[in-house]
């Protein structure tokens, strides 16, 4: 987009991204580890302990007042407004929320609850290090502090109320409009927010016409007793067609395992050909636009959440919905999002998204190509990327999302924007449509600080494994579901990481490049923690001159050895596997890449050969 937004909305757009995949993936979270719970534990204390020196604040807490808007915000606590709005709280809680993040810098929030939370917190509490440096898969320190949840205020009307301001070095950001914060009460944070009401589609009248054979509503996926939130990211075309119908081409299901603090994300193909309650058999992409056009019982959500229900047994309980102008503008914003191509991509410029700028080409049918390598992209290059068919199929091009969202977590993390969610709420949903509610996005924001983008499982559909390519009547292009593949996708994706894929984190794995190709040590490193193995991008080998690629057994040991799953991910030869056992090692094993070096074992077709 070209139109030049207000500051205050630029704000914003710079923190969609981790709402929106906090959205994903941000919150990837919801539950707490032991570490999150000692470290809010500890900052309750360290609060409390301020508190009783709010007193020697009094200065700091003129100065926010005076730059600040009073009035008297809608809560269900006993307000008073003379020139400032104040809070006392119920008898029956005492709980608030001081919502102080902070990234080097002060940030004081003091949001109207049902107790008025105090602000100006010191000392500060020791931060908990979290982050995720591209290069090398390795955490790098990054200082953030969780915000407090539910902390306990003896005193509840020394301050009056106000909405947050950052406090940035060098820069200060401007006061925020007293209206922008809306008045909640946090939950509990032992107490998770309680689900929306499923309502269940009914069966298909057996009667109906389809242009193929209706399929039965499929029971429930056990859930196995696992607290599970599960959230749609849709993404809609009706900007590039200017047919005012938002077909929902991309969806993808982020599940919360609120037990074991785990994540799963699954991409549903755009061409599913389902059964949609009240339609009969159509693809999956129109679900939404046709709740949305017929006033459906939760609009355009409501008919997609029955139908997802009806045709795979999940239960999606919210959804965040964004424009691909929107989409560009989010990665824009962040200064362009990292990522690796092991892959090489290739397609000509599409309509909204020019090819990526370190792409070769055009060739003299217009087609680009993306080799290989390690990209930081733009928000046209980003949206190119995501949406491109030429060189992959459509189960692909889920992948290649899934693989984006990593990446704007990613970015969000190194920025540090996050903290920013509760002065720039209000922005924030007006560029992204949500039925989630601020207290629920505010209750994860500490869990979302210590959520790693490459510990989350992935789960893409298969073609001619998990659907049947089909062309009905009208001559579309479809794949209808094959019941018992999906049925076993759907629990896995419902599944925890097994014992295997624990021990699989747990091995470590130095990458080298002996190649004079650029970045492949990341590339290497990128795909190796796709699929949950820890990697490190060592930077060049010894010399630059291998032709095989070699892998180095340093841990030496045949049982629950992970060698064999390392060489079939990268498509190492077998007899290019050393075992060199070494008590000392720094890793267990070494990877050094040869010019033979490649890792794209996904639905895709190599430029050169045949498009489709």
């Amino acid at each position: 987009m070209t139109e030049k937004r207000p500051s205050r909305v630029g704000r914003a757009i710079r923190f969609i991204v981790f709402w929106l995949v906090t959205i994903a993936l941000v919150v990837a979270i919801g539950g707490f580890t032991n570490n999150t719970v000692q470290a809010v534990s500890r900052y309750i204390n360290e609060q409390s302990q301020a508190n009783q020196r709010h007193p020697l604040y009094a200065q700091t807490v003129d100065a926010i007042v005076s730059t600040l808007t009073t009035h008297t915000p809608t809560s269900t606590a006993t307000s008073t407004a003379t020139n400032t709005s104040t809070t006392t709280p119920s008898p029956t809680s005492m709980q608030t929320s001081t919502n102080t993040p902070t990234n080097t810098a002060t940030f004081t929030a003091t949001a109207t609850l049902t107790s008025t939370p105090t602000a100006t917190l010191s000392p500060t509490p020791e931060p908990i290090l979290i982050a995720q440096a591209f290069e090398t898969n390795t955490p790098r320190a990054i200082e953030v502090t969780i915000p407090a949840l539910n902390t306990a205020v003896p005193i509840a009307t020394e301050l009056p109320t106000s909405t947050p301001t950052l406090t940035a070095s060098p820069t200060v950001a401007a006061p925020v409009a007293a209206t922008e914060l809306p008045a909640v009460t946090l939950p509990a944070a032992t107490t998770p927010n309680a689900l929306p009401t499923p309502l269940l589609p009914d069966d298909a009248d057996p009667n109906e016409v389809a242009p193929t054979a209706i399929p039965t509503k499929v029971p429930l996926v056990d859930r196995q007793g696992y607290d599970l939130v599960n959230i749609v990211l849709l993404g809609i075309d009706s900007e590039l067609t200017g047919d005012n119908i938002d077909r929902t081409d991309t969806m993808i299901i982020v599940s919360i395992n609120r037990t074991t603090n785990t994540v799963s994300m699954l991409s549903l193909p755009r061409d599913l050909y389902v059964y949609i309650p009240g339609w009969t058999m159509q693809r999956l992409n129109l679900a939404y636009t046709h709740g949305e056009q017929v006033g459906w019982t939760g609009g355009g959500f409501g008919l997609l959440r029955q139908t997802i229900f009806y045709n795979f047994g999940i239960n999606v309980h919210y959804y965040i919905k964004v424009k691909l102008s929107g989409f560009k503008e989010i990665i824009n914003t962040l200064g362009g999002v990292s990522l690796t191509v092991d892959c090489a991509i290739q397609d000509q410029e599409l309509i909204g998204a020019k090819p990526p700028k370190q792409a070769a080409g055009p060739d003299d049918d217009g087609y680009y190509i993306l080799p290989i390598g390690a990209y930081t992209l733009d928000g046209d290059g980003a949206l190119w990327y995501a949406r491109s068919r030429h060189t992959s199929i459509e189960f692909d091009r889920g992948r290649r999302q899934q693989q984006l969202l990593r990446a704007i977590w990613r970015a969000g993390l190194n920025n540090g924007q996050i903290t920013q969610l509760p002065q720039l709420w209000s922005q924030l949903t007006q560029v992204v449509e949500t039925d989630l509610k601020f207290e629920d996005m505010l209750g994860l924001l500490p869990y979302a600080l210590s959520l790693n983008p490459d510990s989350i499982e992935h789960f893409i559909f298969q073609r001619l494994y998990h659907t049947t390519p089909w062309t009905p009547p009208d001559g579309a292009n479809v794949q209808l579901p094959v019941p018992d593949t999906v049925r076993q996708l759907m629990e896995d994706f419902y599944t925890p990481p097994s014992q295997s894929q624990i021990e699989i984190s747990g091995v470590t794995i130095n990458v080298f490049n002996g190649t004079g190709n650029a970045d492949w040590d990341k590339v290497a490193a990128d795909r190796l923690g796709w699929s949950g193995f820890n990697a490190i991008a060592a930077g060049t080998a010894d010399n630059t001159q291998y032709t095989d690629t070699v892998l180095i057994d340093h841990a030496g040991t045949s049982k629950g050895s992970k060698v064999p799953e390392v060489v079939k991910i990268l498509n190492i030869k077998p007899e290019n596997v050393r075992v060199e056992p070494d008590p000392n090692r720094t890793a267990d094993y070494d990877i050094i890449l040869g010019t033979n070096y490649s890792s794209c074992t996904y639905q895709v077709i190599q430029p050169g050969e045949e498009g489709g």
